[in-house]
Formats: C-alpha cells, sequence, structure tokens
C-alpha cells in the first residue's frame, strides 16, 4: 500500500492534479470502458497526478467486494487485489481534506469534491450528484468532468 504524504501536487512536481471517483475507477479496471482509458492516459502522460485519500482506496477496496463487482472481475480473469495494487501503482495518496464549501448531496462523494477544491483538481465522475456541482467548483478553483469530457 503507498504511504501517503502532505505535499501537493505542486509541491511534487508540475503536474497538473486529477481525482478520479470510484465508479470512474471501476469503468476503467473492471467494467473495461474504452472512454475510461483517457485516465490511463492521463496518468502516464507528464500532465497529469493522479491523487486521492486513503478513505477514496478503502472505498474501492469495498466497492470490489461488492458481488456484481466480484462477479464481473472474475468474468475479466482479475482479483480485487489486482485492481487495488493497479490502483496503489498509478495514484499518490494524499491527506484528507477539509470540507469544502461545494456540498454534495450524497455524503459519499464529498471526500472527492473536497479533495479535488484542496488541490485545484480536475475531478472526474458521472455521479450526478457531483456534476450537479460543476459551476460551484469551478469558483473555487476545480473542475469536475464527466469522463467523456475530460481530455488527457
Amino acid at each position: 500500500m503507498p504511504t501517503t504524504t502532505t505535499q501537493t501536487p505542486a509541491e511534487n512536481s508540475r503536474q497538473r492534479a486529477l481525482v478520479v471517483d470510484t465508479n470512474v475507477v471501476l469503468d476503467l479496471w473492471v467494467f473495461l470502458d474504452p472512454g475510461a482509458a483517457k485516465i490511463t492516459a492521463a496518468t502516464h502522460s507528464l500532465e497529469w497526478r493522479w491523487i486521492a485519500s486513503q478513505p477514496m482506496r478503502d472505498e474501492l477496496a469495498r466497492v470490489l467486494d461488492y458481488p456484481h463487482i466480484s462477479a464481473r472481475l472474475q468474468r475479466n480473469g482479475i482479483t480485487g487485489l489486482q485492481v487495488l495494487a493497479q490502483y496503489d501503482a498509478q495514484v499518490l495518496l494524499v491527506a484528507c481534506a477539509p470540507q469544502a464549501s461545494a456540498i454534495c448531496r450524497d455524503p459519499d462523494d464529498q471526500k472527492f469534491i473536497d479533495l479535488a477544491v484542496l488541490h485545484a483538481a480536475t475531478l472526474v465522475s458521472k455521479d450526478k450528484a457531483v456534476l450537479a456541482l460543476k459551476k460551484k467548483m469551478t469558483r473555487l478553483g476545480a473542475e469536475a468532468r464527466t469522463t467523456a469530457a475530460f481530455d488527457a
């Protein structure tokens, strides 16, 4: 498991910060959605750095154990542990962010918004409750985009 850093991506490099919600991670490595491949391309570029907090990783680990997700993983010939290893290899774990003034209707999604706002990051999500906050997040220096609208 990666260690957590308190550095911001800007302190760590010149890369732009990227936050990816759990459903997009599942699209990428469980459902193998070709549209989500932009995330991998971005993190392999010099322009972007994918950041996450420990609660985000914990949520992914929990969701990977859901029966319908486990069944899909099995059909794809991969395990939840392999997905987590791939996640750990791609993501820079950073400290949790304080609550932003952009409040999500879904408390489970708040951690993604908070981190994106703190790091002036682009949050890639397909969650309607998150995307409803696009304008407010922009005013706070962050972005919320769908996978289709994300340009690596």
